[in-house]
């Protein structure tokens, strides 16, 4: 059976969506807000950077306009987190790692969509973090809730990193998905040491 890689992009930007859904909910959930809550922020949360990406591109309808089972999936991910969330021990620590999947996710897909649409490498490097990180800023701002992209630890370093790595890949003739799943790792797990080891960038403005 010959490999699609369609398909690996559509199951990857799903899950993303789901993910980031669940990120959103989690938030929902910290806030105490009812199940219509719930399903407001994680859709918004799952649906925004992509729509942003979009709208960017001139890819109109957006996504979710012309497959609703994207909002199928925000909303249902987002009723589930619902009746779960109570069970969590820490809500806001299952939130950053949600988080940070969905970050990573979104970071290859959108940068995908982006080469796919014809863009330039550059173009699509910034349509692949803007993806990542638009969702989070817009659950964030709904909420209430400090940026998560102002934290002090690696946030956008790793989307970008993500996104970079995943075009490299992509251009070096490797097996089909070994870009998508090379791309995916470096965001998550740079991520995930910024979240564990309190890592950042230098900052000189935090002097004094």
């Amino acid at each position: 059976m010959p490999f699609d890689i369609t398909a690996v992009v559509n199951i990857m930007g799903l899950s993303a969506v789901a993910v980031f859904a669940i990120s959103g909910a989690l938030d929902a959930a910290r806030q105490k807000m009812d199940i219509l809550g719930f399903m407001l922020i994680g859709t918004a949360t799952g649906l925004g950077g992509g729509t942003l990406r979009d709208v960017l591109l001139g890819n109109v309808p957006v996504f979710w306009i012309r497959e609703p089972v994207w909002i199928v999936i925000c909303l249902s991910a987002s009723a589930i987190t619902y009746f779960i969330a109570p069970k969590l021990a820490s809500r806001t620590r299952a939130l950053i790692w949600m988080d940070a999947v969905g970050l990573a996710l979104f970071a290859v897909v959108g940068t995908e969509i982006a080469l796919k649409f014809g863009t330039t490498p550059l173009i699509a490097i910034c349509m692949g973090v803007m993806t990542a990180t638009f969702g989070g800023i817009a659950r964030d701002v709904l909420c209430g809730s400090n940026l998560t992209l102002m934290n002090e630890e690696l946030y956008i370093t790793t989307a970008l990193a993500g996104s970079v790595v995943y075009f490299a890949l992509s251009t070096t003739g490797l097996p089909y998905s070994y870009d998508l799943i090379g791309g995916f790792l470096v965001a998550f797990v740079l991520r995930a040491l910024a979240i564990i080891f309190n890592i950042k960038l230098p900052n000189p403005y935090k002097k004094g």
